[in-house]
């Protein structure tokens, strides 16, 4: 299935040539397919990664990894969720749209789609900080001022 680096995808007809894709093809488009579910907050990605994007420069592909075992893709998926989705839904709802995607674009068949979990994202909060009302008496929670 794998030749070098590639892989190779079967084809109806031997006469129209060979069709191979790179891994990291396979990455990309399983990390779009996995970003795209809801709860999802992001994948894991590496310091590089984190360092590219601060420059702007977007990085697909992180948080996927890949490997081969009897012909059979088996696809682990890195992630970090949304605080208050439900874990296991949105776990399945991953392995389904990356199995999905990749049956779709490459007609590969997967052995495992493995969901990894690595933390959960809270919820940001707007505590707007005025510089103008550094000593704002109207705050509820003064204590000791009467």
């Amino acid at each position: 299935m794998a030749e070098g680096n590639n892989i190779a995808l079967k084809n109806s007809s031997a006469q129209e040539g060979d069709v191979q894709i790179s891994p990291r093809v396979l990455e990309i488009i399983a990390s779009i397919a996995a970003v795209q579910v809801k709860g999802v907050n992001s994948m894991r990605g590496s310091l590089a990664t984190s360092v590219n994007e601060l420059f702007g420069r977007k990085e697909f592909g992180k948080g996927i990894k890949l490997n081969f075992d009897d012909d059979k893709l088996i696809v682990d998926v890195y992630v970090y969720l949304n605080y208050g989705v439900a874990v296991p839904k949105v776990a399945l709802n991953i392995q389904e749209q990356v199995k999905q995607q990749l049956l779709f674009m490459t007609e590969l068949n997967l052995g495992e789609v493995n969901v990894h979990v690595e933390g959960i994202v809270p919820e940001k909060t707007d505590d707007k900080f005025d510089s103008n009302d550094l000593f704002d008496d109207n705050d509820s929670n003064n204590k000791g001022e009467q």
